[in-house]
């Protein structure tokens, strides 16, 4: 099916079913209930989801498969968006002239980084590739703030020009649209104490990154991921037999910096401000840990990595003390007050502790991240089957017939 083999059709399904009723499946609480905090299925958060999700699955492709580790994939993330809102501004607010633009700029500034930082390898590389990020940030931040808007950043205006798009009327502000249905436009669905919220952005951006999910598979599995795989595992021996590695290395570098301009053009569609905060390094650190978290050089692992870490940074830093106290106030005074001071250090603004515990046990525990934890626990139940079908054999082969 779509030129895949069958464990790749099953996982892009598989995707496609969790994408599509993702607001069920990330509203499992009543609203109004003790639990309810923990859903995530509103459309800001879902966006970030799969606007990250694709961000990962492009970094992926560069650091999954060559080894090439770019601390610099927040430059093609903020280029992606400036382009997207000079789109906006000049062209007209519907997002898919934005997200081409933000595609072929991020994808042009790309080939022109990774010509530069591809001439070294390891370390050099990834200091190159942070460099230039950073050069951008300033550059966005202060130098450029006729085109970047500076340290306010830019949004739609109403007297921008937006040749292709009719006066706006009175009163009236520019919106993101993709022909007349504006991002925002939701539909709700009351189901008892549930409420279901259906984004048309969310949609639409969960339809292209299933689209970025196919593409990924297919170079995967085609000859030019084995030749990044090649890479990875021995350069020297590769180049030793007179293949040149330079092309494969700088074309992956592209097409991982148009994934990030993509991710980037999609962000300015859900929401349309953009500031150059989005090329500081801390957003291409994030990335990192999005890959590595969920398992780098797998396929769905960047997914997971980058669906986790928004979780936590949306729903987990929002528990605060008065919610840790209503949960254990059937405990006496004293015990009461020792686990909420236990606890929530972890937790609110401490958050980002607990990702960097949950990240420490990964590297040293589950090296293939995420991805090799869930393999790991098929691998059991599948072991304690096998052992009960075993004894089975074995008991109808040792019990007489009667």
């Amino acid at each position: 099916m779509f030129g895949l083999e069958k464990k790749d059709t099953v996982l892009l399904i598989i995707v496609a079913c969790l994408t599509m009723l993702a607001p069920f499946l990330l509203n499992p609480f009543p609203e109004g209930s003790g639990l309810a905090q923990f859903n995530a299925g509103y459309p800001d958060l879902m966006q970030r989801f799969v606007i990250f999700g694709i961000f990962a699955i492009g970094f992926n492709i560069l650091f999954g498969l060559t080894g090439y580790l770019s601390f610099g994939h927040a430059a093609f993330l903020g280029v992606g968006s400036y382009a997207a809102i000079w789109m906006m501004k000049l062209l007209t607010m519907n997002v898919i002239p934005a997200i081409i633009g933000a595609v072929i700029l991020a994808g042009a500034f790309s080939l022109l980084v990774g010509w530069i930082s591809l001439r070294r390898s390891g370390i050099y590389f990834s200091i190159l590739t942070l460099a230039f990020a950073q050069m951008s940030y300033a550059l966005a931040y202060s130098v450029l703030t006729p085109i970047t808007g500076g340290e306010t950043g830019l949004q739609p205006k109403v007297n921008d020009p937006r040749l292709l798009d009719p006066a706006l009327a009175d009163g009236a502000t520019p919106s993101a649209n993709l022909f007349g249905l504006t991002m925002k436009s939701s539909y709700e669905m009351n189901v008892g104490g549930w409420l279901f919220t259906f984004n048309a952005g969310y949609y639409l951006a969960a339809v292209i990154m299933l689209i970025s999910f196919y593409v990924a598979i297919r170079i995967f599995r085609s000859p030019f991921g084995m030749m990044l795989r090649a890479v990875k595992s021995n350069q020297q021996r590769m180049n030793y037999t007179g293949l040149n590695s330079k092309p494969y290395t700088l074309a992956a570098f592209v097409i991982s910096g148009m994934y990030a301009g993509l991710a980037g053009g999609l962000m300015v569609a859900m929401d349309t401000q953009v500031g150059p905060e989005r090329m500081f390094w801390t957003a291409s650190g994030e990335v990192v840990l999005m890959t590595i978290l969920g398992g780098a050089g797998t396929l769905i692992g960047p997914v997971l990595g980058a669906g986790m870490i928004k979780y936590m940074e949306n729903i987990i830093s929002k528990i605060n003390e008065t919610i840790l106290h209503q949960w254990f106030a059937f405990l006496p005074d004293g015990m009461e007050d020792a686990l909420v001071a236990m606890v929530y250090p972890f937790i609110g603004k401490g958050w980002h502790l607990t990702l960097g515990i949950i990240f420490m046990l990964v590297v040293i525990f589950l090296p293939g991240g995420l991805v090799e934890g869930g393999q790991r626990i098929a691998r059991l139940f599948g072991r304690g089957k096998k052992a009960d079908s075993d004894d089975g054999k074995k008991s109808a082969e040792t019990t007489p017939a009667e």
